[in-house]
């Protein structure tokens, strides 16, 4: 495993480790439900609730780091986040916290991922049925 050389990859590292613990840790809290057995709710329905979950709180906390003058979570991992399936949860947060919703460079990429999966949705339904 590389060793990450610098502060900015050492924050990155970071935060997709804490994202993705919590997103694994609310997928099987969803998946073992209330009742404590098995659920029939999907894995992949469980792993696209708690990523939008982990998004929507990840953009909720970089806004709140902007705002008292933290230490910010990089684009790049709100962007991998969004990559992982967390769109839904990074567009609600982004209309909530007003977050990211100025800068045009972020906005584009995030369409941009958005249109990717999107298109390949299209594809995978239309050669499904």
């Amino acid at each position: 495993m590389p060793i990450l050389r610098n502060k900015t990859h050492r924050l990155i590292g970071l935060h997709l480790g804490i994202a993705g613990m919590f997103t694994i840790l609310l997928m099987f809290a969803l998946q073992w439900g209330p009742s404590r057995e098995w659920v029939t709710f999907s894995w992949l329905a469980s792993w696209l609730v708690a990523i939008n979950l982990s998004t929507f709180a990840y953009y909720g906390f970089d806004k709140f780091q902007a705002r008292t003058n933290g230490s910010r979570v990089p684009e790049v991992v709100l962007h991998l986040l969004v990559v992982l399936g967390g769109g839904v949860g990074a567009y609600f947060a982004m209309q909530l916290f007003r977050h990211k919703t100025i800068k045009g460079r972020f906005r584009l990429v995030f369409w941009a991922i958005v249109a990717v999966q999107f298109t390949i949705l299209l594809a995978w339904m239309l050669g499904y049925w």
